[in-house]
Parts: structure tokens; sequence; C-alpha cells
């Protein structure tokens, strides 16, 4: 009987080690993994492999646009104005007939010449028969030579008066002709700036319209002149490249910071500068088909006047820009971030020109930063796809689970 209560107790010390054992176990399998995983796994970052290429360089320049051609109507005949033949803001083709002035003095004026050259070409006659006349006469000495002489004057007198007629009635025609006010050029008309009753005067050229040609414009821009000449120098330098030779393609940013479909030309650039801007005028010539470009209207130019022979373009986002200088992230050895010091020459289309600091080949960090949680820690590099490229991929994924489901 005394023997129970010792094997009851020698059972208990059993249980007790054995579990003791098992919790010890437990602990030691679970320190083994905390000691090898413990550390997280390389961060997935997006990079992309930069290599040198040609970079034109951009620029933005303010400028206004001018009509290509520009004709202001005036009345060239003094008279009341008895019609207006078109309409506002429209179209209008060369010779078309825009106003029409009183004729009727006109009419007058020509039925005048007319008359008189009447008279002049029958005076005319009357001589040359006097002279035909007096020709045998004068030869068989029966009249004077003098009678003979005065009576050829008087033709020729008579003649000069025929011409001096006729060139009064080809006056009075052409006045007559610009009693209706014609088109000078083809192009879109503005507003009308005389009415019906009003009286217009040829001593003053009283103006009538403005017709401009807008199908083609004109855009003149200004540019530092210390900036050209920098320019110019460095593409006598070698250090860049010109752009398009003698026809240096030209776009248009409207206010809405949209850019006009057509691209123009350079035409030319001023050769003065301006005395209290130092700016140098240029004149670009665009298409203007849809007539989305107004004489008068401020846009921006945008050109590449010259080429970097090798440089590089980075994504603004990969770019960290401080006081101290432009740096990247560039993945070395062993998949390891290493911050990089660059030279930005300026930006294109959402990107960083970069012009030194970096290597053929280097592959730079652009996207995956909130998941460097530990410096210096190696990462997992992976190809880098710009955020255009890859919504089409992701909007077709989204989309197929989609259709799926409705099948």
């Amino acid at each position: 009987m005394a023997s129970s209560p010792v094997r009851a107790q020698r059972s208990l010390s059993l249980i007790s080690l054995a579990a003791l054992t098992a919790l010890l176990a437990a602990c030691g399998g679970g320190g083994a993994p905390a000691a090898g995983g413990g550390a997280p796994p390389p961060a997935p970052v997006g990079v992309l492999a930069v290599h040198p290429q040609p970079v034109a360089l951009q620029q933005e320049l303010p400028g206004r646009v001018e009509a290509r051609r520009t004709a202001q109507v005036r009345a060239r005949v003094t008279g009341v104005v008895t019609a207006r033949l078109f309409t506002e803001g429209s179209d209008v083709k060369a010779g078309q007939a825009l106003y029409r002035i009183d004729p009727a003095p006109y009419e007058a004026a020509l039925a005048s010449a007319q008359a008189q050259q009447q008279r002049a070409e029958a005076a005319a006659t009357q001589a040359r028969l006097t002279a035909e006349r007096y020709a045998p006469l004068a030869e068989a000495k029966a009249i004077s030579a003098q009678d003979y002489a005065v009576a050829l004057a008087t033709q020729k007198t008579a003649e000069a008066d025929v011409a001096a007629a006729k060139a009064a009635v080809q006056a009075a025609r052409l006045n007559l002709g610009y009693a209706q006010v014609t088109a000078p050029i083809a192009g879109r008309i503005g507003r009308a700036l005389v009415t019906e009753g009003a009286l217009v005067t040829a001593a003053e050229a009283t103006p009538l319209a403005v017709i401009q040609q807008v199908d083609r414009v004109y855009v003149n821009f200004t540019q530092s002149a210390n900036e050209l000449l920098t320019l110019r120098q460095a593409v006598a330098a070698g250090r860049l490249q010109r752009t398009g030779g003698d026809s240096v393609p030209v776009q248009v940013v409207l206010d809405d910071g949209s850019v006009l479909p057509q691209t123009g030309r350079l035409l030319f650039s001023d050769l003065s500068v301006d005395a209290t801007s130092g700016q140098v005028t240029l004149r670009a010539d665009l298409p203007n088909p849809q007539g989305l470009l107004l004489p008068g209207q401020y846009v921006r130019v945008r050109l590449a006047q010259a080429t970097l022979p090798q440089a590089m373009l980075l994504p603004q986002q990969a770019v960290t820009r401080t006081q101290q200088g432009d740096t990247v992230l560039v993945v070395g050895e062993g998949n390891k971030p290493a911050q990089r010091k660059i030279t930005v020459a300026g930006a294109q289309g959402g990107q960083w020109v970069v012009t030194g600091g970096l290597q053929a080949g280097e592959r730079v960090i652009v996207d995956g930063f909130q998941k460097m949680f530990v410096p210096g820690a190696p990462v997992n590099p992976m190809p880098w796809t710009p955020p255009s490229a890859a919504s089409a991929p992701a909007s077709a994924v989204a989309a197929a689970p989609a259709s799926a489901a409705s099948r």
C-alpha cells in the first residue's frame, strides 16, 4: 500500500519532465526559423538601363500670332455707300464685290468723257480731210505753203485731242469701276467699318474692312540675345549639333496647354537686338487649317534649335533634386543601390535630360522607393515599364474576369 503514493509521484515527475522537454523542443524548433528567416526579402524595384542617344534641346518661348497677309479695304472714290455685299467674318475671294458706292456721278462723268471723245474724233476727221485736200493744191502752187503747214498742224492737234479724250474716258470708266469696292486678296474678312449711307472719300482713304489670310499664319516670338549667342558658340565648339539645318521644326502650345497638331518651321531670326529688352525676334510659319490660331493671339512656341549628341533621358520620378545637387539611385554589385550625382541639362516631355554622372548600361531605380526599408540593403531589380504602356495590359487583365463572370 505504501508503494502506491511513490508510484504516483514518479508518474507526475515523468509527466512534468515530458511536458518540459516538449516545451523546450518547441522553443528550440521555433527559434531556428526565426534566426534564419528574420531578414526581409530583397525589395522589388523598377529599374531602367540608360543608354546615350541624341537628344534635342527643346525650348518654349512666348510669341504672338500674325496673319500671313493683311489687306485694308479702302475707298478709292468719293461717294455715299449704298450697299454692303459681304457677311462679316466670312471667307472672301480676290475680286469679290464688298461695297457699292453711289455710281450715278461717275456714270455721268463717263458719259461726258465719251461725248468729248466723239467731238475730238469729229474734229480730227475734219482736220485730216482738210489736210488731204490741201496736199495736191500745195503741189500745184494753188495755195501757199504756209496754209498747207497750218492744215497739217491742225490735223496733228486734233489727233492729240482724240488721244486725250480717250484717256479721259478710261479714267472715268476706272472711277465708275471703283464705285464697286472689291477684295484685294482672298482671306477672311472682319467686321464692317462703315454702314450704308456713310460718306467715304478717296482723299482720306476711308477704311471699310480688313481682310486677313489665316489658313497659314506667322508666329513672332522672342529669345534672349545672350542665350542665342551661347547656343551658337556651343554649336561652333562642337558641344551641340544644329537641328534641322535651315528648317527647324516648330510646335505651338495653346493657352490650355494643348499642342497644335500641325508643325511649322522656323523662317528666320532678326538681324538686330531690341535695345530695351535685349531680345531677338524670330518668326515661324505654321499651317492653320482649322483656324485655331487668330492674329494677335498669345501662344508659346516649342522648338529645338540644337541637339545633344550624347545624352540620356530619365523619368523625373527617378531624380532627386536638392540644393546640394541632383542624384539618382544606381543598382550596383550585389544588387545594392548606391547614390550617384548626375548633371541635368533640362527637361523634355516629362523626362530629365542627363548629360553627366552615368555610364551606358547602368541601371537606375525608377520605381519602388517606398519598399526599400533598409538603406543599402540588396534589392530585386526588375525592368521598369512606363505607366502608359502598362495601363493597356492591366485594363485587359481586369476586363477578362468580368467577361468570364458574365459568361
